[in-house]
């Protein structure tokens, strides 16, 4: 009989040998697309299975070497994570897809899908660990992985602005290294469970909420928070579009899931200071997210800073920390997920097919691309959350939970959001599809083909979400309720 417990390693073993794997196969390029797409499809499948094993028989942990919880390394999959491991399954996949006609054989050859798959297993277990050190380590490795693909080919624009997205992220894990050493200093543990129960029984006291707040600035440099955002914009912009959809779709979100994960778990004791400038900080996130969206007439960046709405609209409903506002993070957390991955590889084909990322210099491309800008429509009303689709749900169960908890201003903030967010993306739109066609520079590629794919099911799977929320709630409402009530998280832990 199979020990189930096990198929909680797979999601990042299957990735990591498949990384170590595609090192091997530079010389055969058709080889490396197989072997990458096979290796996230079987990924797909083991996360499924263990989505539908969470749901059936509660949390799954796996304690490796024999160590048990606390002293050992753990992982554990909730249906939160779980949900989110499956997600960046198929991220990773339909990047895959897309890059095939996008990324250029040039850089399929210099490892590209190794570091790729190298990301997805960081990505994964981040989500999974149960131990704070090993995020920090799960961490690295995405990181690692995002240093080689955002240098990838060498651009100008690439090595700048890789400068500036190295040297931050190299400031934030010495910060969350700082903060993890405080943590075990204080506490004797970093078991994330037995930090909860450490905490618990002697109280949150002020070191530690500085230690939460500490952390609370380290996973915000990495989610893209207010006022630590500003290195997002240029390293989304600078590589490809393929890699830019894969950062948009997965790095910000680890991120957000670690803020979650802490604040729901370790330190809930002081949540009338931590929690409130988590709030202030959401919508200091989201009105400066619109405020770029709506600045910049370059589609890809309009598209970046829709990333830092977003950003701020779960994290909001996390710090509301309500039954229906944690629904709605996690609800709008896989549709952003779904979504962006889309809005990136639609903005990619847009410049691919025209040789340029300026609004001004586009127009009447309905009548080329008829798919193409009409795919772009139901991904802009969408990403806004016009209902019945996806981003409606959790936009507003979101704003249900602020007004429950009298957060009215903010809740409508997050409301008007949608209106802005809107029409940022119908400006894309409106100017590139209709209006006269306009000539522009010789683009790299004269067809659709191909590239329209991946975005399709993209979209079809955030159509799904939206309009399947029936089927899908039984999953999102178990993940809340783990996360509302930690000691179920705890006791699966700490179990042994």
């Amino acid at each position: 009989m199979i020990n189930m417990n096990n198929f909680v390693i797979l999601p990042i073993l299957i990735p990591l040998l498949s990384a170590i794997l595609l090192i091997f196969m530079t010389k055969n390029l058709m080889l490396m697309r197989i072997f990458s797409t096979a290796a996230s499809a079987i990924g797909i499948l083991i996360s499924g299975i263990l989505v539908q094993t969470v749901f059936t028989k509660g949390i799954q942990t796996l304690s490796l070497g024999g160590w048990k919880a606390p002293y050992g390394i753990v992982l554990a999959a909730d249906q939160f994570a779980s949900l989110l491991v499956l997600t960046t399954a198929v991220i990773g996949l339909l990047v895959g897809l897309y890059s095939f006609r996008s990324i250029g054989e040039k850089r399929e050859r210099s490892f590209y899908y190794s570091g790729v798959q190298f990301l997805l297993a960081g990505v994964s277990g981040a989500f999974l660990t149960g131990d704070l050190f090993n995020m920090y380590v799960f961490f690295e490795l995405l990181l690692i992985a995002s240093y080689m693909l955002i240098v990838l080919g060498g651009t100008k624009i690439q090595l700048r602005e890789s400068l500036k997205y190295i040297v931050f992220n190299i400031v934030s894990s010495a910060l969350f290294v700082i903060g993890v050493g405080f943590l075990y200093a204080v506490t004797g543990t970093l078991n994330m469970a037995d930090l909860s129960v450490k905490i618990s029984e002697s109280g949150q006291t002020g070191l530690i909420t500085v230690i939460g707040v500490l952390l609370l600035l380290v996973f915000g440099m990495k989610g893209g928070i207010f006022p630590l955002y500003f290195w997002l914009p240029g390293s989304y912009y600078a590589p490809p579009a393929a890699i830019s959809a894969l950062f948009g779709a997965l790095l910000t979100k680890v991120g957000l899931y670690a803020i979650t994960r802490v604040f729901t778990l370790i330190f809930i004791h002081d949540t009338a200071f931590t929690h409130q400038l988590m709030i202030w900080l959401a919508a200091l996130t989201v009105i400066f997210g619109v405020i770029g969206s709506l600045a910049y007439s370059n589609v890809m960046k309009i598209v970046i800073y829709n990333i830092i709405t977003a950003v701020g609209v779960i994290l909001f409903g996390v710090a509301v920390h309500t039954p229906a506002s944690i629904q709605g993070a996690i609800y709008y957390l896989i549709h952003d997920m779904l979504i962006k991955g889309a809005l990136f590889m639609l903005a990619g084909t847009l410049i691919a097919l025209t040789g340029t990322a300026s609004l001004h210099k586009m127009g009447g491309l309905i009548k080329r691309y008829p798919v193409l800008g009409w795919m772009f429509f139901i991904s802009a009303i969408s990403l806004a959350g016009i209902p019945p689709l996806s981003g409606f749900v959790g936009k507003f169960k979101i704003a249900e939970g602020g007004f429950a908890e009298g957060e009215f201003t903010i809740s409508m903030l997050i409301l008007l959001s949608s209106l802005l967010v809107l029409y940022s993306v119908l400006r894309v739109f409106i100017h590139a599809f209709w209006g006269e066609e306009k000539e522009t520079p010789k683009p790299n590629h004269r067809t659709a083909k191909g590239l329209l794919y991946p975005a399709a099911i993209f979209l079809l799977l955030s159509l799904l979400f939206g309009l399947g929320t029936e089927w899908v709630s039984p999953y999102v409402d178990q993940a809340a309720e783990t996360l509302l009530n930690p000691e179920k998280y705890i006791e699966a832990v700490l179990k042994e």
